[in-house]
């Protein structure tokens, strides 16, 4: 079943070290393109989660933002470096003793001397696994958006592939007309020269007129690619690249079918396929 390229997800969690969310956006695009917007925090992970994204999806334009708020810096322990405080405090005793007179110690001013307190920042690898199970879930959100948009593409390309089979039925039926019709207006020119005219030289001529405006090549072709369209879109391999091209091919079949008709009804049933394959063609191009 083909999948489309177009799909969001967005999933947050959050916890002790606050709060994380994980975007996914995805378009279509000729080739794979990931773009990761990460934290700081975050930066050591590009990588994998890069690779991740290539291994489950292999076309698309595809943009991952992660955002990260972290826990409140008041509702984190208070966590003191008892060696660097007892010096500061020592310090601070020794230059109070050299004074001629007595000052207090500002305890704030302590706490904000450089390495008095330390942060206690949220533990790196915890971290880091949140973000990992976050970025799974979202991607596997993301893989089911683009299996939902692709299921619907696959029912419209089906759709049409059973309107262009329709029109290609009706040419098929009219073949045999167009070359009585042929055949009669030739005969008819003809007899209005009135002059002799050599049978089997003529014979030969309307044979190779026919073969000339014979389109029934053309629609063997277009039938086969109709078979084709339907069997890729079946295929476990991701179809749109396939797709593409024999969208190419129908353009092909329908406008040499177009340039060789010699009937009118010919013609609009070729504009008709032509209006269709462009229609298939634009939903081919979100197709994976």
């Amino acid at each position: 079943m083909i999948s489309s390229m177009t799909g969001f997800a967005r999933r947050e969690t959050s916890g002790l070290f606050g709060q994380l969310a994980c975007e996914l956006r995805s378009v279509n695009h000729r080739f794979f393109e990931p773009n990761l917007r990460l934290p700081e925090e975050f930066r050591a992970l590009e990588t994998e989660l890069r690779q991740s994204l290539g291994q489950v999806l292999k076309r698309g334009k595809i943009d991952c933002t992660v955002h990260f708020r972290p826990a409140a810096s008041a509702e984190r322990a208070l966590d003191l470096d008892e060696e660097t405080l007892a010096r500061v405090l020592r310090r601070a005793d020794e230059i109070r003793a050299r004074l001629s007179g007595s000052s207090a110690v500002d305890i704030m001013e302590v706490l904000r001397w450089p390495g008095v307190v330390r942060d206690s920042a949220p533990d790196r690898e915890a971290l880091h696994a949140a973000l990992r199970e976050l970025f799974a879930a979202a991607l596997a959100d993301l893989v089911s958006c683009r299996e939902r948009e692709g299921a619907h593409l696959a029912a419209l390309i089906t759709q049409r592939c059973g309107a262009l089979e329709a029109l290609v039925a009706q040419v098929r039926s009219r073949l045999p007309e167009v070359q009585a019709r042929v055949r009669a207006r030739l005969l008819e020119r003809l007899g209005e020269l009135r002059t002799e005219i050599n049978q089997e030289r003529l014979e030969q001529e309307l044979v190779l007129l026919l073969q000339r405006l014979d389109v029934a090549e053309e629609l063997d072709r277009l039938t086969g690619h109709i078979a084709e369209t339907r069997r890729v879109m079946t295929a476990k391999e991701p179809a749109g690249r396939r797709l593409d091209f024999l969208m190419q091919e129908f353009n092909r079949e329908a406008n040499t079918l177009s340039s060789k008709s010699q009937d009118l009804e010919t013609t609009r049933l070729a504009v008709d396929m032509k209006v269709l394959i462009e229609q298939t063609r634009e939903q081919v191009q979100n197709v994976e």
